[in-house]
């Protein structure tokens, strides 16, 4: 058997269909716990993707790096086919995947993907982020979280606490690299690919965020026509944590069905 290249958290039913879970930037794995919980038929492959979590946090950090890893991970686990389920960033390298390798990908869901996104908004999204983040305790870190994830249940930020946060040259920090968040920031930039046609999609825009634009939403229309599902949710960007039952329900008929 291969050897994996990303640090991945299993959950859900080892003998059910393959779903592979694909995180945003700052995020890991087992942010997915929610929705594994909700849906535990599944066999669920969670990664922490490159620069994230406990993973290899060494470049490149582009996009076809993140494909490559990501079929490698299914490789590594023997899977030739599989449902891939990606939020924001991890929505962009889930669609780069399912363009690169369509032939490994069953169905697509993605939850308010983050890809083609204005440049300008991009480059200072980027320079902001270059700053560092760190905290003198934990309370300080999860004051931050709460106050970020106004909508997440509080159990649930006590979870991200509990999972992704680290004491790392002398302070409190969240398990990712910095050079890492600032390369996905440019990768969010390039032209937006749609899925190719003949996939099963579901897109999940979050009404509460500004990721999902229409342009991009008539192009997936027009190359996937009756394959496409879009249910938008009302809710923030991080509509999975948010809006877990709801999310939930729509996965559980698309990926179940």
């Amino acid at each position: 058997m291969p050897e994996a290249p990303l640090h991945v958290h299993l959950a859900g039913d080892p003998a059910g269909a393959p779903v592979l879970a694909l995180h945003g930037v700052t995020g890991h794995g087992l942010r997915f716990r929610p929705l594994t919980e909700a849906l535990p038929a599944l066999r669920w492959l969670g990664v922490d993707l490159r620069g994230h979590g406990r993973s290899p946090w060494v470049p490149p950090w582009h996009l076809e790096q993140h494909v490559a890893d990501a079929l490698g991970m299914l490789d590594a686990y023997r899977i030739e086919r599989a449902a891939v389920v990606g939020h924001s960033f991890g929505g962009a390298i889930a669609a780069h995947l399912a363009r690169t390798a369509p032939e490994r990908v069953t169905r697509l869901a993605l939850l308010d993907p983050a890809l083609g996104l204005d440049p300008q908004d991009m480059l200072e999204t980027a320079e902001e982020s270059r700053a560092d983040e760190s905290f003198p305790d934990r309370a300080a870190a999860r004051a931050a979280k709460a106050e970020g994830w106004a909508g997440v249940p509080a159990a649930l930020v006590d979870a991200e606490v509990e999972a992704h946060l680290e004491e790392r040259d002398g302070a409190w920090r969240w398990r990712y690299s910095r050079a890492a968040l600032v390369a996905a920031w440019s990768e969010m930039a390039r032209e937006a690919v749609v899925p190719p046609a003949g996939l099963p999609t579901l897109i999940m825009p979050a009404t509460g965020a500004d990721f999902v634009s229409e342009k991009w939403l008539e192009a997936c229309r027009a190359e996937l026509g009756e394959q496409l599902t879009v249910t938008p949710v009302n809710t923030g960007h991080m509509l999975y944590l948010e809006r877990t039952a709801e999310v939930a329900a729509h996965l559980r008929g698309f990926l179940e069905g």
